[in-house]
Order: structure tokens, then C-alpha cells, then sequence
């Protein structure tokens, strides 16, 4: 562990100074950490204070996901390098949003992994479940999503009354659903089989074809329509 203030280390080796003159890339997950608590305590310096957290949390998803009480048990970090942390992550995760947002225009998929790659940033992160769906045209390209619930899903959040009117109205040929699991486990449970068949029936009677739910989680997704549950 270094012990003292990075001022006196020699420039090269300095996160900052390495970051402006050879990018980001070059630095540790430690050391970009470093810069975004901007000094360490009276016993460490902000690499080995970065150092101890990651160990502490095991990474950074875990960090992300940390209460302030579970920060506030390392010596040295106080609610302002809390609050740096929290909103650099925070940037970090609607960086990957945006990215998947513009790249919607004429998107089309030609399977569940192409749906699960797409979507997957779009969950990240989030503590509970989120019902979208997206909307395709008749050559099968995505042109507009929306999304229907927030919560765990149960016939009363996902209506199929409320998922078509907006395809409706938006005139769409065909629809896809993803959903997350914020459990880890994208298994679809009773409830999400049973939402599906129901989407399904009543996109037949309105003439909007169903192509797939996909159901997300960290690192795994499960297509309900590939994997044969209805």
C-alpha cells in the first residue's frame, strides 16, 4: 500500500498526470478509482484507499450496488467520496444506455442473443424488474420501444390492454418483449409464462404478431419462445 500524498510521486506515475498524457485506457481500475476520490486518508493515499474498496466489495458492480452504511465502514471515506463514486458509476451506466438508445434506428435482430446483446445495458444496474416492448416494422426493424411496467411482473402490471394500445396506436407489425431479473437468474417463472401466452393470444386477435420474450439478467438471458414454454 502507498502511503502519502500522489504529489510526491514522480509525474509519470501519478493517475492524473498518466491519464491526460496516455488515456484512460492506460490506467488500473484502482487508478481511475484514485481520481475520483482525489486523496486518500493519513495513512494511505487515494490509489490504496481505491485499492481497499475494490477489495472490500469484490469490484465494482459491488461497489455500485453498496449502501452509504456499508461505505461509511472504511476508514476514510466520507459522504462527498461517496457521492463522487456513486456519480461516476451512475454516468458510467447511462453511457451505455445512450449508446444502446442511438443505435434503435433500423435495428433488427435475427436472434435472442442479438436481443439479449442490445438490451442487456439498458437493465443494468436496476434493482427491480422492467417490463419494454419493442415495436417493428413490417421488415422487421425496430423503430420504437416503450416501457410498460416497473415491478414485478403480475397480470396487473402488464395488461394486455396497456402493451397494445401503444402498438397500436404506433401502427407496428410485430412486437418483442425483455424483461430483467434482478435476481441473476433469467429462468422465466409461472408468471412470466403466463403474461406470454396471454400477449401472444390477444396479439393474433389485434393482428400484431409476438416474436419473442427475452428475459435478461447479469451475464445470461432465456428466450421463452426459442426454449419451447409456450
Amino acid at each position: 500500500m502507498e502511503y502519502g500524498s500522489i504529489k510526491g510521486w514522480p509525474e509519470s506515475e501519478r493517475p492524473r498526470e498518466r491519464l491526460l498524457s496516455l488515456g484512460a485506457g492506460s490506467l488500473s481500475t484502482a487508478q481511475l478509482l484514485a481520481i475520483i476520490l482525489r486523496t486518500g486518508g493519513k495513512e494511505k493515499s487515494a490509489v490504496g484507499l481505491a485499492r481497499e474498496l475494490l477489495l472490500q466489495f469484490n469490484g465494482l458492480k459491488e461497489i455500485e450496488d453498496a449502501s452509504v452504511a456499508e461505505f461509511s465502514k472504511t476508514k476514510g471515506i466520507g459522504n462527498a467520496k461517496i457521492a463522487q463514486v456513486k456519480a461516476a458509476l451512475e454516468l458510467g451506466r447511462r453511457l451505455l444506455q445512450d449508446e444502446a438508445g442511438n443505435a434503435l434506428v433500423k435495428l433488427s435482430f435475427t436472434n435472442s442473443r442479438e436481443v439479449y446483446e442490445y438490451y442487456h445495458p439498458k437493465f443494468y444496474g436496476l434493482k427491480k424488474e422492467r417490463f419494454l416492448c419493442a415495436m417493428l416494422d413490417a421488415k422487421n426493424r425496430v423503430f420504437k420501444e416503450t416501457v410498460v411496467s416497473d415491478g414485478t411482473l403480475t397480470s396487473s402490471l402488464v395488461h394486455p390492454r396497456e402493451v397494445f394500445r401503444y402498438a397500436i396506436k404506433e401502427a407496428a407489425a410485430s412486437v418483442l418483449f425483455v424483461h430483467n431479473h434482478p435476481s441473476g437468474d433469467p429462468t422465466p417463472s409461472r408468471d412470466d409464462i403466463d403474461i406470454t401466452k396471454r400477449l401472444v393470444e390477444t396479439g393474433k386477435i389485434v393482428g400484431i404478431n409476438v416474436l419473442d420474450h427475452v428475459v435478461v439478467s447479469d451475464g445470461r438471458y432465456t428466450s421463452i419462445m426459442e426454449k419451447g414454454y409456450l
